[in-house]
């Protein structure tokens, strides 16, 4: 499974709603997640341009991008972003492809 750091941001709709019947966000978007192979590892409310965030679990981006897109057509997300993360080993094995990437590389200004 990989893991997306995905940031939500309400519509004002959305919290007038949440403010008049607090709920459990996670389950109000586990089941969805649960039925596209994902789940929903943390959630938490913050400030800023976003109005929550949280860490997620699916088999691919695909996946997560079918998540992203069911929850925001009920209207109540105004922003939905995701970011794909990697584990230290998994950004370490790519920096190693890098590097061996451009040992090949020829400098933009190289002469031919």
């Amino acid at each position: 499974m990989a893991k997306y750091f995905v940031q939500v941001g309400y519509t004002a709709e959305a919290w007038a709603a949440m403010s008049r019947g607090p709920h459990r966000v996670v389950e109000r978007v586990q089941a969805s997640a649960e039925a596209l192979g994902g789940s929903i590892e943390s959630l938490f409310f913050c400030f800023g341009d976003y109005d929550l965030v949280g860490i997620v679990d699916f088999p691919d981006s695909r996946g997560v991008a079918a998540w992203s897109m069911a929850v925001s057509s009920g209207g109540d997300v105004r922003a939905f972003k995701t970011t794909t993360l990697l584990s230290i080993e998994e950004g370490l094995h790519a920096l190693g492809r890098a590097s061996e990437a451009t040992r090949t590389q020829r400098p933009p200004n190289a002469p031919t």
